[in-house]
């Protein structure tokens, strides 16, 4: 599948892919064992999205994930890459994909809140957390408070986006006095680089890219400077398709745990699969290497994760990243 890189989610589009599914619930409550009851599966085939990093790259790089899948009778089909969630979530709505890759909840919940029927299947909280606010060393930028009439690239209803936000609050700064620039990762790295904006607000590996190639230094790490996670890597569908396949989606599940340990136990070689799709220097694959990554699961029915998320969900609507308050627990689903 070619994705463009200008592909962009959007309430319309999110709107116009809800219909496509058709008698899904808009709205539902969290369940916590009748589909995985039921045991149900429709499909012997899984289509899954993925990026150029993360854990379906590593999945679909490796080969393990499609044989123990292959063991159940079901046969997986890699859509992507995409360049972050909000366009793996369109093809989801859109019909060319099963699921969204493991990416932020943000721009889930506004593909929510815009009218898509979403649900989160599972969650994945790795530490330590590597998202940074990124300045060339020669920019005169020493802090965040020197952002104030400067342009700072970030993904709308995403990571790098709460991120900003988080950083100007905690060194009170006025959003009003800095411009943000919405941008997809793959038009925000030459925008970075050519001047165009003065700032970035990315993850991990494309913020450890741009540091080196273009000599840029960090002035607010979400590992160190942040004491809260607002965002997490979640697994997510259709409401529909989970509740008609909770077999499947059950074991779709479980094999991505067991990709998510081999990670955690393997680092170097992990990140040896992320830097031959990256083609990133030995520099920063050792960079990343150093992190020790480590990947916790939780299952959608999980209430003290439910808590937090909330709190973050809450955060967010507060603070108009997202457009209103939701309730996450009515948009979940335990297989």
């Amino acid at each position: 599948m070619t994705v463009s890189k200008h592909f962009k989610i959007n309430r319309r589009s999110l709107l116009q892919g809800a219909t496509l599914a058709l008698g899904a619930a808009a709205t539902g409550v969290a369940l916590t064992g009748s589909a995985s009851a039921q045991g149900t599966r429709n499909t012997d085939t899984v289509r899954l999205g993925w990026g150029r990093g993360g854990l379906p790259l590593v999945a679909k790089q490796r080969g393990e994930f499609e044989k123990i899948l292959a063991g159940e009778d079901i046969k997986v089909e890699w859509v992507g890459p995409f360049p972050n969630h909000a366009p793996s979530l369109q093809a989801v709505v859109g019909g060319s994909a099963d699921f969204g890759f493991w990416g932020s909840t943000t721009p889930a919940l506004a593909g929510i809140i815009a009218g898509s029927p979403f649900v989160f299947t599972n969650f994945n909280v790795y530490t330590p957390r590597s998202t940074a606010i990124i300045v060339k060393k020669d920019s005169g930028i020493d802090s965040v408070a020197d952002l104030v009439g400067k342009k700072v690239a970030v993904n709308r209803s995403g990571l790098g986006e709460f991120l900003l936000v988080a950083a100007l609050e905690k060194n009170g700064v006025d959003r009003k006095d800095v411009e943000f620039v919405y941008l997809n990762p793959p038009d925000a790295s030459p925008a970075f680089g050519q001047g165009r904006v003065d700032a970035w607000s990315m993850w991990t590996p494309a913020v450890d890219i741009a540091r080196e190639q273009y000599d840029a230094k960090d002035i607010f790490f979400e590992g160190t400077d942040l004491d809260f996670l607002i965002d997490y890597s979640s697994l997510v569908t259709l409401r529909d398709f989970a509740t008609n396949n909770s077999a499947l989606v059950r074991a779709v599940i479980d094999a991505y745990h067991q990709e998510g340990q081999w990670i955690s136990d393997n680092p170097l070689e992990a990140e040896t699969i992320a830097q031959k799709e990256g083609q990133y220097s030995d520099a920063v694959r050792d960079h990343l290497v150093a992190y020790k990554r480590q990947n916790k699961f939780y299952e959608a029915d999980d209430t003290g994760f439910l808590a937090d998320f909330q709190k973050a969900a809450d955060w967010l609507a507060e603070r108009s990243i997202l457009p209103e308050r939701i309730t996450v627990s009515d948009h979940v689903l335990r297989v």
